[in-house]
């Protein structure tokens, strides 16, 4: 009995491919290729980037300035072992460096005192003078870069070597190089107390020698002694009382029309020049208690005959000398004769008496210096909207305001700003409506701003990586995947067609044995169907022919129509 071709119930790989048609093959082949690709490029991209050492031994302040700048610039960083350097991807190393070198990064670290520590055996007297003239000036860097406007500092000091045979020593001299933090300034206090630390920190250093200039090249220390014109403090000064004025004026006004409905501007003119006058003056001396003796005279003299002698009983008062010769301060003087009596002397003798007395004459000196910063004038100008009405429809008219709360509101700006008309203050209030402002929406939309973009960039390789892969499996790979797994049909589920093929397979025989019954009839014909008699004739086939259904089953697995 010939072999009869069968249908194996779990094909291979290989059966199920050769099932497919050229095209489901074709398909199969490019998807599991792309995706093979994508999945390539995706380690690729993917993969962990190189890194490289950006800066090595940093102190610790400059490590974290440098840090904090990575983080700002979105750069990958990680640190070696135990934290001696700091390490960045290997194609952004000189990038990174050139950008943070721009910012001033890292600064480096100032060495102090503690550079002493570290003398060597057989140091010289030149080196280790130096040495601690390096170990000053590092001190006192750090000291001024303590300060909250100093970025950095350095400090340079000029030490004279001192010696007693010198007749004449040279004074210490020292410079400071300041580099300030944008929009920071030093006030002259803050520069005076630099140069006060500078010069309090090296012996015999006067605080004139002592020299302070910014990252421009400016000299900041300058003391420009009896120099003409108006310093920074002065402008300062003025700027001030011009804003104490016109926030006086804005805060008188602001509530009577409205917080946007009033601008004010005050000029001020100060005088700044020093005035210093000296007054003395003198009053005569009216009365003898007010007087106040500076020296006495007293000259007496006598001429011709012998005075004649005392006379009369003798006793004390008459022993007693001459009483002293008194003058008033006005009117004329009296002469007194001994024994304190007036009269005229004897005809042979003449006497003569002098007295010169000298007074204290009253002196008064008045010395009047003049203030610094006087207001010499004010002039105020304010500008007030017109107002806003509502009616009863709910429009807004700009109504101009009346002439009535015009004078009342220059009368109060007056006594805002201390009006003096003697000297010539002015104040000068108008109202005009105020031009609407255009507001300038300067957004920056959502897809152009920084930090979106850098995500975009940061996530565009994986995503589309991803989203290829996907999009290849699913409408390459996953179609051609059902195509395989979907069941090889048998030949018992063949339609009509197909059985016409083997019907005209069955014509090319001249005969065909059939079956008869007892009477010599045909069972098959009497009771089967014409569907069950093409049946049992394609059974009969294949049993008879084999190799013939065979090759028709395997044309159909193929996808080809049979010969």
């Amino acid at each position: 009995m010939p072999a009869v071709a069968t249908i194996p119930v779990n094909p291979t790989l290989g059966q199920r491919l050769s099932a497919l048609d050229q095209g489901q093959r074709i398909r199969l082949a490019l998807g599991v290729a792309l995706f093979v690709a994508i999945a390539v490029i995706g380690m690729v991209m993917g993969r962990q980037a190189e890194w490289r050492v950006l800066y090595s031994n940093l102190a610790d302040k400059d490590g974290g300035a440098v840090i904090a700048q990575l983080t700002t610039m979105n750069v990958p960083y990680k640190y070696t072992e135990g934290g001696g350097a700091i390490m960045v991807p290997a194609d952004r190393v000189h990038d990174v460096r050139l950008k943070l070198a721009s910012q001033g990064l890292p600064k480096g670290s100032v060495s102090g005192f503690e550079m002493m520590e570290a003398n060597r055996f057989g140091m010289t007297q030149f080196q280790e003078r130096l040495t601690f003239q390096r170990g000053l000036e590092g001190e006192l860097t750090r000291s001024i870069q303590a300060l909250a406007s100093v970025s950095s500092a350095r400090v340079h000091l000029a030490l004279p070597n001192q010696n007693g045979f010198f007749r004449e020593q040279q004074k210490p001299s020292a410079s400071v190089l300041l580099s300030l933090h944008p929009g920071r300034a030093l006030d002259k206090g803050q520069l005076a107390g630099i140069v006060h630390l500078v010069a309090s920190s090296v012996p015999e250093m006067n605080p004139t020698a002592v020299s302070v200039l910014d990252d421009t090249g400016k000299l900041l220390s300058a003391n420009p002694d009896g120099a003409a014109g108006v310093d920074a403090e002065q402008l300062q000064y003025v700027q001030q009382i011009e804003q104490i004025y016109s926030r006086r004026i804005l805060d008188m006004l602001e509530p009577l029309v409205g917080k946007q409905n009033v601008k004010a501007q005050v000029t001020a003119e100060l005088d700044f020049s020093q005035t210093e006058s000296t007054t003395e003056s003198h009053k005569p001396n009216q009365t003898v208690d007010s007087s106040a003796v500076r020296s006495q005279q007293l000259v007496e003299s006598t001429n011709g005959a012998q005075p004649t002698p005392p006379a009369g009983i003798p006793g004390a008062t008459t022993n007693q000398p001459p009483a002293q010769a008194a003058a008033p301060i006005n009117g004329q003087p009296q002469v007194l004769a001994a024994n304190g009596q007036a009269g005229a002397a004897g005809a042979n003798s003449s006497s003569k008496k002098e007295s010169i007395i000298n007074y204290e004459v009253d002196k008064t000196v008045r010395v009047t210096k003049g203030a610094i910063g006087v207001i010499k004038r004010i002039n105020a100008a304010v500008v007030l909207n017109n107002q806003s009405t509502t009616d009863a429809k709910g429009v807004t008219t700009s109504v101009p305001l009346t002439d009535a709360q015009l004078e009342k509101m220059t009368a109060l700006v007056r006594e805002t700003v201390g009006f003096n008309q003697s000297r010539g203050d002015s104040v000068n209030l108008m109202n005009a409506p105020f031009a609407p402002e255009k507001v300038d929406s300067n957004e920056v939309p959502l897809w152009r701003q920084p930090e979106l973009q850098d995500l975009a960039r940061s996530l565009a390789w994986p995503l589309g990586t991803l989203g290829m892969a996907a999009l290849v499996f699913l409408g390459v790979i996953r179609p051609a995947m059902k195509a395989l797994t979907q069941p090889i049909p048998a030949a018992e589920n063949t339609a009509e067609e197909d059985f016409a093929q083997l019907d005209a397979i069955e014509n090319d025989q001249p005969e065909r044995p059939q079956l008869t019954g007892p009477d010599g009839t045909s069972s098959d014909a009497a009771q089967a169907s014409p569907s069950e008699l093409r049946l049992e004739d394609a059974r009969k086939l294949t049993r008879d022919n084999p190799a013939a259904v065979a090759n028709i089953v395997k044309a159909w697995m193929n996808g080809e129509a049979p010969a």
